[in-house]
C-alpha cells in the first residue's frame, strides 16, 4: 500500500479505531457521558477526513476497494447519521437500567461495515462488511435484555441474517465458477467478452437478490422488518432503517453499475418484480398499524422499493436519485425516530398512537417536527421527500418505466392516508401522555431538541432550494 492509499483509507480507518478508543474508555471506567462526547468527536474526525481526502479522488487499493465521489458520498450520510443516532442513543439509554456503554462499541463496528460497503469492490470486502454490520446489529438489536420482545427481535434477525448470508456467500460461489473472478470488473470483462450471460450467472444473481432483499427488507424477505423494527431500542431501529440501509444499497448499485445488470432484461424483470411488489404491500401492511415503530417499518419497505425504480435505470440520473432520495429519507426517518425517542419513557417506547394525540397542544414544536417528517415521507411539495420521488419519477421516465412509476405515484396516494392519521391523532383534542422531563444531562437533551428542529429545517430548505446540493452530489459522482 502506498502512501496515496493510505491517506485515502483514513476515515476508515478513524472508523476503525473509534471502537477500540471506546473499549479503553469502559476499561479506565469512563462515564456514560464523556464516551458520548468522545464517540461524537471521533465521528466528527471522520467528517473532516472525508472532507480532506477528496482532492485525492480518485483512489483504488486493489483488489478489495474503490474510493472515489461515489463512496465519499455514501460515506458521508452514513457517518451523518450515525452521528445522530449516537445523540439520540445518551437521552434514551442514560435512563435505563442496562449498562449503556458497550452499546457505542457495537454502535461504531455496525457503522464500520456500513461504511466498507460504501467502499467494496470486491466480493471479499462485500461480505466482510455486511457480516461486521450484521453481527453487530444481532446484539444491538436485543440490547435491551429485559424486554421480552427486545429478545425475540435479536433472535429472529439473527436466524434470518444468517440464513440470507449463506444465500449470499453461494450465490457469489456461483458466480465465481462462471467468470473465475471475485472482483466487480473482472466479472465485467469476463462478461463482455462472453458476449451475455450463463445460467450459472443468473441463478448465482437471483440467489444474491435474496440475501440482498432481507438486507433491504424487500417484499417477499421483509417479514423480520416489523417485529424487529418494534422490539429494538428506537436509536437501533433508526440506525437499521438509515445508515445499514445505505450501505448495502450502495454496494448493490456500485455491483450493479459495474457488470451492467441493466443490460440483462431478466435481472432487470426481477428488480422491477421485487419493486412494485414492495410498493403495493408495504403501503398496504401500513394502512392498518396502530404502533408507529411498525408503521415506520411497513413504510419502509416502501420506500425501499421506490428507490430500486431509481437502481433500475443503471445510469447517473438513476443514482443522482437515489443519492438525494437516500438523503431526504434518511434525515426524515432520523426526525420521526427522534421524536419518538423524546416521548419514549424509561419503562416503554412511545409506539402506540395513543400517545402522540392532542401532543401539538402539549408540545408544539415537537408535533410540527414530527409533521414535517411525515409529510416528507408522504411525498407532499416543498419537502424533501418530495423533490427527491420527483427525481426518481425522471429517472424512471427516462428510460420509459412507465409501470413501476405508475405504481410509485399510485402507492403514494395510498401512503398519504396512514402519514395524515398520524398528523390528526397530533392535532387532536386530547392532551398526550406528559413528555420525559427528567435528564441528568440538560445539555443533551436540549441539543437533541435543536437537533430535531434543524433536522425539519433542513427537511424544507431542501424542498424548496433543491440545487443547494444537488449539484454537489452530481460534481462528487463524477469522480470515479
Amino acid at each position: 500500500m502506498n502512501e496515496l492509499q493510505f491517506n485515502a483509507l483514513l476515515p476508515y480507518t478513524l472508523l476503525a479505531t473509534a471502537s477500540i478508543v471506546v473499549i479503553l474508555l469502559i476499561a479506565f471506567r469512563s462515564t456514560h457521558t464523556l464516551i458520548q462526547v468522545v464517540g461524537f468527536l471521533l465521528m466528527c474526525s471522520v467528517i473532516f477526513a472525508l472532507v480532506k481526502v477528496r482532492p485525492l479522488l480518485p483512489v483504488t487499493v486493489p483488489p478489495l476497494f474503490q474510493i472515489d465521489g461515489f463512496a465519499l458520498l455514501f460515506t458521508g450520510l452514513i457517518i451523518c447519521g450515525v452521528a445522530i443516532v449516537g445523540l439520540f442513543s445518551y437521552i434514551y439509554f442514560e435512563e435505563r437500567e442496562e449498562n449503556p456503554k458497550e452499546y457505542y462499541i457495537l454502535l461504531f463496528l455496525s457503522t464500520l461495515g456500513s461504511a466498507l460497503l460504501a467502499i467494496s469492490n470486491h466480493f471479499v470486502s462485500f461480505f466482510i462488511g455486511l457480516e461486521i454490520l450484521s453481527i453487530s446489529l444481532y446484539a444491538l438489536i436485543g440490547y435491551l435484555r429485559n424486554r421480552n420482545n427486545a429478545v425475540e427481535a435479536g433472535m429472529k434477525y439473527l436466524v434470518l441474517a444468517a440464513m440470507s448470508s449463506a444465500f449470499l456467500l453461494f450465490g457469489m460461489a456461483l458466480i465465481y465458477m462462471d467468470t473465475g473472478s471475485m472482483a466487480f470488473q473482472g466479472i465485467a470483462d469476463k462478461l463482455n467478452q462472453a458476449h451475455g450471460t450463463s445460467l450459472m450467472f443468473t441463478v448465482g444473481i437471483g440467489i444474491m437478490v435474496v440475501a440482498i432483499g432481507f438486507k433491504l427488507a424487500l417484499v417477499p424477505f421483509h417479514l423480520w422488518a416489523a417485529d424487529v423494527y418494534q422490539g429494538a431500542p428506537v436509536p437501533v431501529t433508526a440506525f437499521i432503517a438509515t445508515v445499514s440501509k445505505i450501505g448495502v444499497f450502495a454496494v448493490l448499485f456500485r455491483f450493479g453499475l459495474a457488470v451492467n445488470l441493466q443490460n440483462y432484461p431478466l435481472v432487470i424483470n426481477i428488480f422491477a418484480t421485487i419493486a412494485v411488489a414492495s410498493m403495493i404491500i408495504g403501503n398496504i401492511l401500513a394502512l392498518r398499524q396502530s404502533n408507529i415503530k411498525r408503521l415506520l417499518a411497513y413504510s419502509s419497505i416502501a420506500h425501499l422499493g421506490y428507490l430500486i425504480v431509481a437502481f433500475l435505470p443503471g445510469n447517473m440520473a438513476g443514482v443522482e436519485a437515489s443519492v438525494f432520495y437516500l438523503l431526504a429519507y434518511s434525515i426524515t426517518l432520523l426526525s420521526a425516530f427522534g421524536i419518538i425517542t423524546m416521548l419514549s419513557t424509561r419503562s416503554k417506547d412511545a409506539e402506540d398512537i395513543d400517545v402522540y394525540k392532542g401532543l401539538f397542544w402539549k408540545h408544539p414544536l415537537l408535533a410540527l417536527v414530527f409533521t414535517v417528517a411525515l409529510l416528507s415521507l408522504a411525498g407532499i411539495p416543498l419537502t424533501a421527500g418530495f423533490i427527491g420521488k420527483f427525481y426518481i419519477l425522471g429517472a424512471g421516465l427516462q428510460q420509459h418505466l412507465y409501470f413501476p412509476v405508475l405504481v410509485l405515484v399510485l402507492t403514494s396516494v395510498i401512503g398519504l392516508y396512514y402519514y395524515l392519521r398520524v398528523i390528526s391523532a397530533m392535532f387532536s383534542a386530547p392532551l398526550p401522555v406528559a413528555l420525559r422531563e427528567k435528564t441528568t444531562s440538560p445539555l443533551f437533551y436540549n441539543s437533541t431538541y435543536i437537533a430535531l428542529v434543524v433536522l425539519a429545517i433542513i427537511l424544507v430548505g431542501l424542498g424548496i432550494f433543491p440545487g443547494i446540493v444537488v449539484e454537489d452530489i452530481r460534481t462528487l459522482l463524477t469522480v470515479r
